[in-house]
């Protein structure tokens, strides 16, 4: 784990850690056997279409991030800074899934955007000390390998 999220956790510039996201969760699919498109222009609302199962899927890339104890978030908006401040805009309808690659635990989640909460969605990878059950997005509900054996299925 130490391999890549050391030289991960050194990049400072979002940008530059937006790129890394992309590269990391196109190899997780390029390892997987998934045919991976890209968009020649940036300004479109998915980052690249994965085919699996026979369809075309669009996805959006994002970067976790710790958020408390045994869980990590993103962000389920495009945030683009204007002249009179920010335009959030979310996804709906714009992608269908998100690859989240969270670099806390080195793992890739693949989340229906549908099923994203709004705004920003947690991902709990450890028990609460509180012993909450209802109401949790478990990360191995996401795992990116029993997300693309659901898309596999006709």
């Amino acid at each position: 784990m130490a391999e890549r999220t050391g030289p991960y956790d050194e990049l400072r510039e979002p940008q530059k850690r937006g790129q890394a996201t992309e590269a990391i969760l196109r190899s997780a699919f390029v390892v997987r056997d998934i045919p991976i498109l890209v968009p020649a222009y940036d300004n479109e609302p998915y980052d690249l279409v994965v085919e699996v199962g026979g369809r075309f899927h669009r996805i959006q890339c994002k970067t976790a991030y710790r958020k408390s104890e045994g869980t990590v978030a993103f962000e389920t908006v495009s945030t683009r800074k204007r002249g009179d401040g920010y335009d959030r805009e979310d996804y709906d309808g714009r992608a269908e899934y998100f690859a989240v690659y969270d670099p806390v635990n080195d793992s890739c989640y693949l989340i229906s955007v549908s099923d994203a909460a709004t705004g920003k969605m947690e991902i709990r990878f450890r028990e609460p000390k509180n012993g909450q059950r209802v109401g949790i997005n478990w990360a191995e509900d996401y795992r990116l390998d029993e997300q693309l054996e659901e898309l596999r299925q006709p």
